[in-house]
């Protein structure tokens, strides 16, 4: 029904960047709030960022001031934009969005996850 799939995962170095996308398809009528999480090995998920249809952020203390995130409506796609990372900032990355279907439904929605490792 309604798929998200993330790309741009990998291994940087401390103090490095990488960008996160993630684009969404299916029996789309709207994307409402868009987001990303984390889960470190042996911890919980965790909100990283969540952005608004309208475009309003809001961010983990954690990140502020180094990560950001945005979208793309036309192109139904969410970006995590990651400067200074640290090695506490490997983990998975997850995609989530709340949608709402062409069938009347709205729905919550998973990516299947992608690696972020931080190491030298």
């Amino acid at each position: 029904q309604v798929q998200l799939v993330e790309s741009g995962g990998g291994l940087v170095q401390p103090g490095g960047s990488l960008r996160l996308s993630c684009t969404t398809s299916g029996i789309i009528f709207r994307i409402n709030v868009m987001g990303w999480y984390r889960q470190a090995q042996g911890k919980e998920r965790e909100l990283v960022a969540v952005i608004t249809s309208g475009g309003s952020p809001d961010y983990a203390d954690s990140v502020k001031d180094r990560f950001t995130i945005s979208r793309d409506n036309a192109k139904n796609t969410v970006y995590l934009q990651m400067h200074s990372l640290k090695p506490e900032d490997t983990a998975v990355y997850y995609c989530n969005a709340w949608v709402t279907t062409t069938l009347g439904t709205t729905n919550n929605y998973w990516g299947q996850g992608t690696q972020v490792t931080v190491s030298s």
